[in-house]
């Protein structure tokens, strides 16, 4: 899937902003494009997971499918960690066609935005196509 840099730096953003606590989002998409970025907010408000406010997210798939658009990713923000899936994010990977984008905060100075497909537990990184 193809991004901009100012879709790249929205996830990074919103990272930031959550600080302390991982952020979480939607990417819509549109022939193999990321469209939009889309925040989430983290039901769990926590700085070791993160959690889709159910609400939230249905209004935000909901926009997503009015505009005739797919869910091309999910995206949520290691505060600590590499930017690689967890146990935990493997065992919430529950849409085999999207991306899953983790953006660590390791390094402040340098964050990392790495995608993965994870299909049926198995995880395998993705290289982000960024244009512009």
């Amino acid at each position: 899937m193809k991004f901009t840099q100012q879709q790249i730096d929205a996830m990074i953003g919103h990272a930031r902003e959550d600080v302390p606590n991982e952020c979480c989002g939607v990417v819509a998409s549109k022939d193999g494009a990321a469209t939009e970025v889309h925040r989430v907010v983290n039901a769990a408000a926590s700085p070791l997971r993160y959690e889709m406010d159910s609400k939230d997210f249905l209004r935000v798939y909901n926009a997503i499918d009015d505009a005739d658009q797919d869910v091309g990713a999910i995206y949520h923000s290691h505060t600590r960690s590499a930017a690689y899936p967890s146990q935990t994010d493997i065992n919430l990977a529950l849409w085999p066609d999207a991306l899953y984008i983790i953006v660590s905060l390791a390094d402040a100075e340098a964050p990392d935005v790495k995608a993965f497909s994870i299909v049926d537990r198995k995880v395998a990184e993705v290289q982000l196509e960024i244009t512009g």
